[in-house]
Protein backbone atom coordinates (compact mmCIF):
# COMPACT_ATOMS: atom_id res chain seq x y z
CA UNK A 1 0.00 0.00 0.00
CA UNK A 2 1.63 3.38 -1.26
CA UNK A 3 2.24 6.06 1.57
CA UNK A 4 -0.73 9.12 1.29
CA UNK A 5 1.90 10.86 2.84
CA UNK A 6 4.75 10.75 1.01
CA UNK A 7 2.83 10.35 -2.74
CA UNK A 8 4.95 11.10 -6.12
CA UNK A 9 4.67 14.28 -7.73
CA UNK A 10 3.75 14.85 -11.03
CA UNK A 11 5.50 12.09 -13.41
CA UNK A 12 6.57 10.03 -10.67
CA UNK A 13 8.80 12.20 -9.28
CA UNK A 14 8.99 13.19 -5.39
CA UNK A 15 9.45 16.74 -4.96
CA UNK A 16 12.83 16.92 -3.71
CA UNK A 17 13.72 15.48 -7.06
CA UNK A 18 11.56 17.84 -9.28
CA UNK A 19 10.85 21.31 -7.27
CA UNK A 20 13.14 24.01 -7.96
CA UNK A 21 16.13 24.77 -5.50
CA UNK A 22 16.33 27.37 -3.51
CA UNK A 23 18.39 30.48 -3.28
CA UNK A 24 21.20 30.25 -0.95
CA UNK A 25 20.09 31.60 2.67
CA UNK A 26 21.87 32.76 5.43
CA UNK A 27 20.38 32.70 9.15
CA UNK A 28 19.58 36.24 8.97
CA UNK A 29 17.04 36.21 6.45
CA UNK A 30 15.50 33.10 7.08
CA UNK A 31 12.02 33.42 7.93
CA UNK A 32 10.68 33.22 11.24
CA UNK A 33 8.23 30.87 10.86
CA UNK A 34 10.96 28.39 8.97
CA UNK A 35 9.24 29.11 5.24
CA UNK A 36 12.03 27.52 2.77
CA UNK A 37 14.15 30.85 0.83
CA UNK A 38 12.67 31.35 -2.56
CA UNK A 39 14.43 30.63 -5.42
CA UNK A 40 15.95 34.11 -7.14
CA UNK A 41 13.25 34.70 -9.75
CA UNK A 42 9.84 33.66 -10.48
CA UNK A 43 9.64 30.62 -12.62
CA UNK A 44 8.97 31.85 -16.31
CA UNK A 45 5.57 31.76 -17.53
CA UNK A 46 4.27 29.03 -19.57
CA UNK A 47 7.62 26.96 -18.54
CA UNK A 48 7.83 23.12 -17.87
CA UNK A 49 9.02 24.35 -14.64
CA UNK A 50 5.87 26.14 -13.83
CA UNK A 51 3.77 23.42 -15.22
CA UNK A 52 5.43 20.83 -13.12
CA UNK A 53 5.18 22.73 -9.56
CA UNK A 54 1.68 23.41 -11.00
CA UNK A 55 0.66 19.73 -11.39
CA UNK A 56 2.53 19.28 -7.97
CA UNK A 57 0.75 21.42 -6.08
CA UNK A 58 -2.62 20.69 -7.88
CA UNK A 59 -2.10 16.64 -7.11
CA UNK A 60 -1.46 17.45 -3.10
CA UNK A 61 -4.03 19.61 -2.83
CA UNK A 62 -6.33 17.03 -4.42
CA UNK A 63 -5.23 14.39 -1.80
CA UNK A 64 -5.70 16.18 1.00
CA UNK A 65 -9.16 17.08 -0.03
CA UNK A 66 -9.26 12.78 -0.58
CA UNK A 67 -8.01 12.07 2.97
CA UNK A 68 -10.35 14.96 4.39
CA UNK A 69 -13.53 13.42 3.07
CA UNK A 70 -12.21 9.51 3.53
CA UNK A 71 -12.87 10.90 7.60
CA UNK A 72 -16.08 10.54 6.91
CA UNK A 73 -16.03 6.64 4.97
CA UNK A 74 -14.78 3.20 5.86
CA UNK A 75 -11.72 1.82 4.58
CA UNK A 76 -11.87 0.79 0.91
CA UNK A 77 -9.55 -2.77 0.49
CA UNK A 78 -6.99 -1.41 -2.12
CA UNK A 79 -7.44 2.24 -1.64
CA UNK A 80 -4.24 3.90 -0.74
CA UNK A 81 -5.66 7.15 0.93
CA UNK A 82 -6.05 6.72 4.24
CA UNK A 83 -8.89 9.74 5.83
CA UNK A 84 -7.08 11.73 8.40
CA UNK A 85 -7.60 11.06 11.65
CA UNK A 86 -6.37 14.54 13.56
CA UNK A 87 -6.35 18.02 12.67
CA UNK A 88 -2.17 17.96 13.29
CA UNK A 89 -2.26 15.46 10.07
CA UNK A 90 -3.93 17.71 7.99
CA UNK A 91 -1.22 20.23 9.06
CA UNK A 92 1.90 18.37 8.57
CA UNK A 93 0.11 17.63 4.44
CA UNK A 94 -0.37 21.84 3.74
CA UNK A 95 3.06 22.94 5.38
CA UNK A 96 4.68 20.84 2.69
CA UNK A 97 2.60 22.34 0.13
CA UNK A 98 3.01 26.01 1.44
CA UNK A 99 6.82 25.18 1.45
CA UNK A 100 7.30 24.45 -1.96
CA UNK A 101 4.75 27.20 -3.29
CA UNK A 102 6.83 29.54 -1.32
CA UNK A 103 10.03 27.92 -2.40
CA UNK A 104 8.67 28.94 -6.24
CA UNK A 105 8.86 32.15 -5.46
CA UNK A 106 5.95 32.68 -8.36
CA UNK A 107 3.63 34.77 -7.16
CA UNK A 108 0.76 33.67 -10.01
CA UNK A 109 1.56 30.76 -8.24
CA UNK A 110 1.36 31.59 -4.96
CA UNK A 111 -1.62 33.25 -4.88
CA UNK A 112 -4.29 31.46 -5.97
CA UNK A 113 -3.39 28.28 -4.45
CA UNK A 114 -2.71 30.16 -1.02
CA UNK A 115 -6.01 31.32 -1.18
CA UNK A 116 -7.36 28.25 -1.99
CA UNK A 117 -5.56 26.34 1.37
CA UNK A 118 -6.72 29.37 3.38
CA UNK A 119 -10.06 28.59 2.29
CA UNK A 120 -9.93 25.19 2.98
CA UNK A 121 -8.47 25.58 6.39
CA UNK A 122 -11.66 27.08 7.41
CA UNK A 123 -13.29 24.18 6.39
CA UNK A 124 -10.85 21.47 7.68
CA UNK A 125 -10.37 23.32 11.61
CA UNK A 126 -13.75 22.64 12.51
CA UNK A 127 -13.94 19.20 11.64
CA UNK A 128 -11.72 17.73 14.08
CA UNK A 129 -10.81 18.21 17.58
CA UNK A 130 -8.95 21.48 18.18
CA UNK A 131 -5.31 21.22 17.55
CA UNK A 132 -3.77 24.98 18.82
CA UNK A 133 -0.08 23.99 17.76
CA UNK A 134 -0.65 22.56 14.35
CA UNK A 135 -3.25 25.10 13.45
CA UNK A 136 -1.46 27.88 14.74
CA UNK A 137 1.73 27.24 13.17
CA UNK A 138 0.21 26.59 9.88
CA UNK A 139 -1.80 30.43 9.88
CA UNK A 140 1.79 32.22 10.92
CA UNK A 141 2.87 30.80 7.75
CA UNK A 142 -0.05 31.83 5.67
CA UNK A 143 0.04 35.08 7.65
CA UNK A 144 3.75 35.69 6.55
CA UNK A 145 3.38 34.89 2.78
CA UNK A 146 0.16 36.75 2.72
CA UNK A 147 1.06 40.36 4.06
CA UNK A 148 4.78 39.71 2.00
CA UNK A 149 2.59 39.33 -0.84
CA UNK A 150 0.47 42.41 -0.55
CA UNK A 151 3.84 44.40 0.11
CA UNK A 152 5.86 42.94 -2.35
CA UNK A 153 8.98 42.35 0.11
CA UNK A 154 8.98 39.67 3.12
CA UNK A 155 7.73 41.15 5.69
CA UNK A 156 10.67 39.71 7.67
CA UNK A 157 13.59 40.38 5.87
CA UNK A 158 12.49 43.02 3.51
CA UNK A 159 13.59 41.12 0.68
CA UNK A 160 12.27 42.30 -2.44
CA UNK A 161 10.01 38.87 -3.28
CA UNK A 162 10.82 37.24 -6.49
CA UNK A 163 8.16 38.56 -9.85
CA UNK A 164 8.23 41.85 -7.71
CA UNK A 165 11.07 43.80 -9.37
CA UNK A 166 8.83 46.01 -10.77
CA UNK A 167 6.87 46.72 -8.03
CA UNK A 168 3.42 45.22 -6.80
CA UNK A 169 1.65 44.73 -10.67
CA UNK A 170 2.51 40.73 -10.35
CA UNK A 171 0.65 40.60 -6.58
CA UNK A 172 -3.13 40.50 -5.77
CA UNK A 173 -5.65 42.03 -7.76
CA UNK A 174 -8.42 43.59 -5.87
CA UNK A 175 -10.41 40.69 -6.03
CA UNK A 176 -7.71 38.37 -5.05
CA UNK A 177 -7.69 40.80 -1.95
CA UNK A 178 -11.36 40.86 -1.10
CA UNK A 179 -11.14 37.32 -1.14
CA UNK A 180 -8.28 36.98 1.01
CA UNK A 181 -10.09 39.41 3.77
CA UNK A 182 -13.03 37.12 3.89
CA UNK A 183 -10.72 33.99 4.73
CA UNK A 184 -9.33 36.10 7.03
CA UNK A 185 -12.26 37.30 8.62
CA UNK A 186 -13.92 33.85 8.38
CA UNK A 187 -10.87 32.17 10.19
CA UNK A 188 -10.55 34.32 13.22
CA UNK A 189 -14.18 34.06 14.00
CA UNK A 190 -14.04 30.45 13.81
CA UNK A 191 -10.61 30.02 15.74
CA UNK A 192 -13.03 31.88 18.72
CA UNK A 193 -14.95 28.76 18.24
CA UNK A 194 -12.92 26.28 17.50
CA UNK A 195 -10.71 27.58 21.00
CA UNK A 196 -13.57 27.78 23.14
CA UNK A 197 -14.30 23.75 22.73
CA UNK A 198 -11.22 22.89 25.06
CA UNK A 199 -12.46 20.26 26.62
CA UNK A 200 -12.22 18.31 23.32
CA UNK A 201 -8.98 19.19 22.66
CA UNK A 202 -6.45 17.09 20.66
CA UNK A 203 -3.91 15.81 22.58
CA UNK A 204 -1.01 16.97 20.92
CA UNK A 205 1.45 16.33 23.60
CA UNK A 206 3.28 12.75 21.67
CA UNK A 207 3.79 15.22 18.64
CA UNK A 208 7.47 15.27 17.82
CA UNK A 209 9.45 18.76 17.56
CA UNK A 210 9.83 19.16 13.17
CA UNK A 211 11.57 22.48 11.86
CA UNK A 212 8.51 24.24 11.56
CA UNK A 213 7.94 24.38 15.11
CA UNK A 214 11.58 25.16 16.18
CA UNK A 215 10.77 28.80 16.83
CA UNK A 216 7.37 28.53 17.22
CA UNK A 217 5.84 29.60 20.46
CA UNK A 218 3.95 26.37 22.34
CA UNK A 219 0.13 27.04 21.35
CA UNK A 220 -0.97 24.29 23.09
CA UNK A 221 -0.32 25.81 26.60
CA UNK A 222 -3.35 28.10 25.64
CA UNK A 223 -5.28 25.35 26.95
CA UNK A 224 -3.98 25.63 30.30
CA UNK A 225 -3.89 29.34 30.36
CA UNK A 226 -6.62 31.93 31.20
CA UNK A 227 -8.97 33.33 28.44
CA UNK A 228 -7.39 36.24 28.27
CA UNK A 229 -4.51 34.37 26.74
CA UNK A 230 -6.31 32.35 24.66
CA UNK A 231 -8.09 35.35 22.75
CA UNK A 232 -4.24 37.21 22.91
CA UNK A 233 -3.66 34.03 20.75
CA UNK A 234 -6.65 34.89 18.43
CA UNK A 235 -6.31 38.15 17.94
CA UNK A 236 -2.80 37.30 16.53
CA UNK A 237 -4.34 35.19 13.52
CA UNK A 238 -3.68 36.70 10.31
CA UNK A 239 -2.66 40.30 12.48
CA UNK A 240 0.06 40.82 9.56
CA UNK A 241 -2.18 40.01 6.82
CA UNK A 242 -4.80 42.45 8.23
CA UNK A 243 -2.24 45.66 8.57
CA UNK A 244 -0.94 44.95 4.60
CA UNK A 245 -4.65 44.64 3.71
CA UNK A 246 -5.89 47.68 5.56
CA UNK A 247 -3.20 49.82 4.05
CA UNK A 248 -4.12 48.21 0.06
CA UNK A 249 -7.70 48.38 0.38
CA UNK A 250 -7.88 51.42 2.71
CA UNK A 251 -10.57 51.50 5.74
CA UNK A 252 -12.25 48.45 4.80
CA UNK A 253 -13.09 46.95 8.38
CA UNK A 254 -14.33 50.12 9.66
CA UNK A 255 -13.08 53.17 11.19
CA UNK A 256 -11.48 53.19 14.69
CA UNK A 257 -12.69 54.29 17.91
CA UNK A 258 -10.06 57.21 17.47
CA UNK A 259 -10.86 57.41 13.52
CA UNK A 260 -14.78 57.97 14.79
CA UNK A 261 -13.65 60.93 17.01
CA UNK A 262 -11.60 63.19 14.86
CA UNK A 263 -14.17 62.72 12.26
CA UNK A 264 -17.46 63.38 14.31
CA UNK A 265 -18.82 66.64 13.13
CA UNK A 266 -18.48 69.52 15.94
Amino acid sequence: MADARRSPGPGGFLPQESIPSPAPSNASSRSAVLLPHPRKRALLSGSNKEDLVRRYVEEQMAIVSRRYVKKYSEPTPGDDIVGYESMSEVCKDIHKIIDVLWLSGTPSLQIPFLLNIASDLTKYVVSFPPAPRATFSVLRKLDHCFASLLDGEDVETRETLPGFENGLRAGMTTTDMVRCRSSVEQTRVLMVEVLSSAEDAEDESYEPQTETDTDAPNDAAVWTEDDSRLYMDVARVYEKTLVQLGERLGDVFGATPAQTTQTAPA
